[in-house]
């Protein structure tokens, strides 16, 4: 569901940008500051975790996507235990990533450019264990005849539903991806 939520906030936030900077690329570290605390918001009330919201939109908003647990900190004024439970949840559930800086014994946290897909991706994983073992139950209540059956069959018809329209639009995401970056100029 927070995708969606997402998605409807995302073209909002990013037309009201464009208009308020007149189509300039310029970068305004106090709007940067509103931004992630409002799309915190909206994946919080979506039903992740506030601060792992807060570290997502932060890391999404940063230039290169690259942070270290003391920049998040810092950006978030927020303590590095709070951080490290935010960045722990969000490579579980792989809209982040971890890497070691070169030469460097400190960690920097990555969000990928296609983190969406990535995350969905992992769902999908998900919904596969959780579709086979959902199918032990039924027979384990007494199969669809009865109530229980029929709600847990129920449950597996849509996973398996899911997971089959996520194969088909991983495809065409491909796709349409490599058309919209194709026309990106090359990050610094």
């Amino acid at each position: 569901m927070f995708w969606i939520l997402w998605l409807d906030w995302a073209r909002a936030d990013e037309e009201a940008t464009v208009a308020s900077s007149g189509g300039r690329g310029r970068r305004d570290e106090r709007a940067v500051a509103g931004y992630v605390e409002r799309f915190g918001d909206v994946l919080t009330d979506a039903g992740m975790p506030r601060l792992a919201s807060r570290v997502f939109a932060r890391l999404l908003a940063d230039d290169d996507g690259r942070m270290t647990a003391a920049e998040l900190t810092e950006a978030l004024a927020v303590s590095p235990a709070a951080i490290s439970g935010a960045v722990n949840y969000l490579t579980h559930v792989r809209m982040i990533g971890k890497e070691r800086e070169r030469g460097s014994r400190r960690d920097v946290y990555v969000v990928r450019a296609d983190a969406w897909h990535e995350a969905v991706m992992n769902r999908d994983r998900v919904m596969t264990a959780i579709q086979r073992s959902v199918s032990q139950g039924v027979a384990a209540v007494g199969g669809p005849q009865t109530p229980a059956g029929r709600r847990m069959q129920l449950s597996v018809e849509f996973v398996e539903f899911l997971t089959a329209r996520l194969a088909q639009l991983q495809g065409e995401w491909a796709e349409r991806r490599a058309k919209i970056v194709a026309s990106w100029p090359p990050d610094n």
